[in-house]
Parts: C-alpha cells; sequence; structure tokens
C-alpha cells in the first residue's frame, strides 16, 4: 500500500497556491478551461448539453470511494460527464420559466469566493466579501424606495429561507419569547391562494402547522381580495389568534401576479390601532420575482427614454403601480438566481428595520469563540452560521454589470 506521504505530493497540487507561483497559477488556469473545453464539446443546435441519457439513481445508490486518490483531470472528465443532458435554459430554443442564464460577472461572483472560500458568519471570516453583502443588500434596498439608513438584511439559502426569516421574526413579535420557550399559543399565517407554497413550508418547519396558513381567495387578475382579507383579519383578532405574518405575494411563478401591499398595509395598521394589539404582524413581500421591477419606479413611461414597445409600456405600468409599493412592507424576499441573472443561490432576506434582526439575535455567551473582533456579525442573527460568499458576490457583480438600464 502506497505510504500517505507519497501522496501529499499529488494533493498538494490539487490546491490553488496561497502565494503567487506563476507555474501553479497556469496550471491551476489550464484546469478551468480544459473543464470549460470539455462542457464546450457537449453543445450542440438542441437545447441540452450532450445526450438525453436517462439518469440512473439506483446505480448512484451503489456508489463506492475509491481507495487511491484521482487526478484534477480525472475528476474534471468525471464532472463534465455528470452535465451530460443538462438543460441549457439560456439557449434560443429553450423556454424555461424563472430560471435565468447566468452571465459571466454572476459567474465570476460564484467562482472568486469558491477560490477563497470566505464565511460570512462574520467579517473575521470574510472581510471584504462581507462588504459586498452589504453594498448588495443596501443597492437594491435603495432601488426599490426603503430607507439605507435603516434598511439591512442577510443572504440565506433561497426563497423558502426568505419567507422563514419573516415568519420567524413576526413569530417574536406576535408571541414575545418564543425563541427561548417554545411556540405555547396558535398564532397564524395569512397569504392569498395564490402565494407560493413555501409560505406552508416555513410553516411547518417553524412549527406553526400548515394548517395555520390561513388562504384568501384571489381575484381574476390573481391578487389577494383585500375585502376577504380585512374579514378574515378580523376574525382572527376577534378570536384572539395572534397573526405572525400577513405575507403579500409581489409576482407569482406563473402569472405575476401581484397584491395590493398599499391596501394591505393600509388594513394592517388600521386593525392595529382598532384592536389596540401591542405588536404589528409582520407584512412580508414575498417579491422574489417582482423585486427587478422596482428599477422603472422612476421611469418615465410617458418619454420612454429607452424606447420600449407600447405594448411593454403598458404591462410595465401594470406591474410598477404595485411594485412602487414594497417599502411599505416590513420585510423583502430578493431572488437575484431569478430575475437577477445570478446563479443559484443568490437569495436575500430585506428588512426595513435593520432592528428587526435582533429580534433572533443569540447571546455573546452562545459563541464565546466567534464575533471577538470588528462590527459586522451577522452569525447572531442568521439561522446559518456558515454562509457562502458567492450569494453576494453575484448578485453585486450583476447589479454592477447591468445598472439601472440594464435590468
Amino acid at each position: 500500500m502506497t505510504a500517505y506521504r507519497d501522496y501529499l505530493s499529488s494533493l498538494r497540487r490539487a490546491f490553488p497556491q496561497p502565494v503567487s507561483d506563476q507555474e501553479h497559477d497556469a496550471w491551476f488556469v489550464v484546469s478551468m478551461l480544459r473543464a470549460l473545453e470539455q462542457v464546450d464539446a457537449l453543445k450542440s443546435e438542441r437545447p441540452i448539453l450532450g445526450d438525453p441519457t436517462p439518469v440512473d439513481f439506483e446505480a448512484a445508490r451503489r456508489t463506492l470511494l475509491n481507495e487511491q486518490p484521482s487526478t484534477v483531470d480525472e475528476v474534471c472528465r468525471d464532472l463534465t460527464s455528470h452535465l451530460n443532458g443538462m438543460f441549457i435554459w439560456g439557449h434560443p430554443r429553450s423556454q424555461s420559466n424563472v430560471i435565468p442564464p447566468p452571465d459571466i460577472g454572476g459567474i465570476l461572483g460564484t467562482l472568486l469566493p469558491a477560490i477563497y472560500n470566505p464565511n460570512l458568519c462574520g467579517e473575521e471570516a470574510s472581510r471584504g466579501v462581507a462588504i459586498a453583502e452589504v453594498e448588495a443588500i443596501s443597492m437594491t434596498a435603495a432601488m426599490m424606495g426603503l430607507d439605507q439608513q435603516q434598511a439591512g438584511g442577510v443572504f440565506t439559502f433561497g426563497g423558502t429561507a426568505t419567507l422563514l426569516y419573516a415568519i420567524r421574526i413576526g413569530l417574536e413579535k406576535c408571541c414575545p419569547g418564543t425563541i427561548r420557550t417554545g411556540i405555547s399559543q396558535q398564532p397564524v399565517i395569512v397569504c392569498s391562494e395564490q402565494a407560493h407554497y413555501a409560505v406552508k413550508t416555513a410553516a411547518a418547519w417553524l412549527g406553526i402547522g400548515t394548517e395555520n396558513v390561513v388562504q384568501i381567495p384571489t381575484s381574476p387578475e390573481n391578487e389577494v381580495r383585500t375585502c376577504l382579507l380585512e374579514s378574515e383579519l378580523r376574525r382572527l383578532l376577534k378570536e384572539g389568534r395572534p397573526i405572525a405574518c400577513i405575507v403579500a405575494t409581489m409576482g407569482t411563478t406563473d402569472a405575476f401576479g401581484l397584491d395590493d401591499l398599499e391596501r394591505m398595509r393600509e388594513l394592517r395598521d388600521d386593525l392595529v390601532h382598532e384592536f389596540s394589539l401591542p405588536y404589528r404582524p409582520q407584512l412580508h413581500a414575498d417579491a422574489v420575482i417582482g423585486w427587478a421591477w422596482s428599477v422603472f419606479n422612476d421611469y418615465d413611461l410617458t418619454t420612454n427614454p429607452l424606447q420600449f414597445p407600447d405594448r411593454t409600456i403598458r404591462a410595465l405600468a401594470g406591474a410598477v403601480r404595485r411594485i412602487r409599493h414594497l417599502p411599505l412592507a416590513d420585510s423583502i424576499g430578493i431572488d437575484y438566481h431569478k430575475t437577477g441573472f445570478a446563479p443559484y443561490v443568490s437569495s436575500a432576506f430585506v428588512t426595513s428595520h435593520t432592528a428587526d434582526l435582533q429580534l433572533l439575535s443569540r447571546s455573546q455567551e452562545a459563541t464565546p469563540y466567534l464575533f471577538q473582533s470588528g462590527e459586522y456579525h451577522p452569525g447572531r442573527y442568521t439561522l446559518e452560521t456558515t454562509r457562502s460568499g458567492s450569494g453576494p458576490m453575484s448578485a453585486l457583480a450583476n447589479l454592477l454589470l447591468f445598472g439601472r438600464d440594464g435590468l
């Protein structure tokens, strides 16, 4: 059997060098190019890579770890073979829904953190990549019309996670202390019938229960019927039910239905006053698709400087009349990997008031070996401890690449 020390030279070569080494750096680049060349060889006129071969999961379940290490070249060939049959979302013959082709800027935003492995738990382990998180969220908040000085947020593992954050904060508002003692009441979540099923997923995982998700009928335009929303909220409050979250759907996956967030905010505030509630139910805008339409909030649809077709202008006017009210929400879910052309996964939970995140905060005693320096410590309140820098870096890349006019 080969001694482990004899493997070290080849294994060390598989790591990027910590100091500049032109020969090794060139080999690293060549390895990347070789992988890209192998993938390029799979391209054709068809909207898939290679051939549509059957996917054999049963064989995959029988796979065992090799006894001996492989080379980078061997690994490269194996990995590229896994892309055989993969759909090409950006192919001109492709008609996929809400799965954008990542652009080169977004890919670079994913690649660079993969090389240096920043951890967004805190600034000690992420440094300037933590700045990228703050910059991307601040840019997006300002674009949507939020107060940059008050707004904040964190990147997380998808649109479902943005709902988890919103509902968890709302749960702590309506049932204070649940972060320590658990749920002792029966809080509810209110959303439309067109809301994404992720609302029920979040309810299930948070222990609220899917039966405590109240769904309100929608109009033929796929927006919540606010008159029915009002009557249902009144019923729940009269029954003494705590309302953890009211979810406004700001762009459904299929028909792009947009709830009347302005009216929903008015209802929430009026009922808080009428029922003398000691809390304000969290009003969350599930805008994981619709957020990008905020670039048109200050676009002059009359003069139309970018010269969009008339039909496009009419569609934009219909969307902007709802999207412009995103600042009225307490929190907003963003998917840059949908309408921001970033690679998976790039999602952010944005809150209108950064202080709300402190409702989820852990004590310093709970993490004695972390957060001993610097000022940016999102790991104190995030669900995840380890968070990749690829989400914010790819989002920032595309915000810079596209700008307002490009988006």
